[in-house]
């Protein structure tokens, strides 16, 4: 009875250390003022991506067709550094450590992408999910580059 204790504690343990160091998604960081100057550094921008994702069906919809795709990954990386903020209900702490950007950031609804420059001035917001699929995603990152390039 005392092992099958221990083990449970243990188990219980682990868990709880595995949901309080959640990571992101492969290709993605979770450190927006670290992102930042990475940007900066590489001569890139910086896409802020707001999700809820354990309970948002058009986030999941978005890392599932986009997000998590390849394509995207490899052609996105090129011109920004990818920050994944996500407010999941399974996780509170996680949801509480990233809500100070989705204050500073005043998000009203998920997903929400803001795309800010090397100082990290933002130019761009939208809905991911307007772009349901990686070319219209990845067309629309291009155009946002090319006007904030304008200004």
């Amino acid at each position: 009875m005392k092992a099958i204790t221990h083990l449970a504690l243990v188990t219980c343990s682990v868990a709880l250390v595995s949901t309080a160091f959640a990571k992101a998604p492969e290709g993605w960081h979770t450190d927006v003022d670290a992102a930042i100057a990475l940007a900066k550094k590489e001569g890139k921008s910086v896409m802020l991506e707001f999700t809820g994702s354990d309970w948002c069906p058009p986030c999941i919809m978005m890392k599932k067709e986009v997000f998590s795709k390849e394509e995207f990954l490899k052609a996105a990386s090129k011109d920004f550094v990818l920050v994944h903020l996500d407010f999941p209900k399974a996780d509170k702490e996680l949801a509480e450590k990233n809500q100070p950007h989705a204050d500073k950031y005043k998000i009203e609804g998920f997903p929400t992408v803001i795309l800010l420059d090397g100082e990290g001035k933002e130019f761009d917001r939208f809905f991911a999910s307007e772009y349901p699929e990686v070319k219209p995603f990845l067309a629309h990152l291009k155009e946002a580059l090319e006007k904030k390039d304008l200004d």
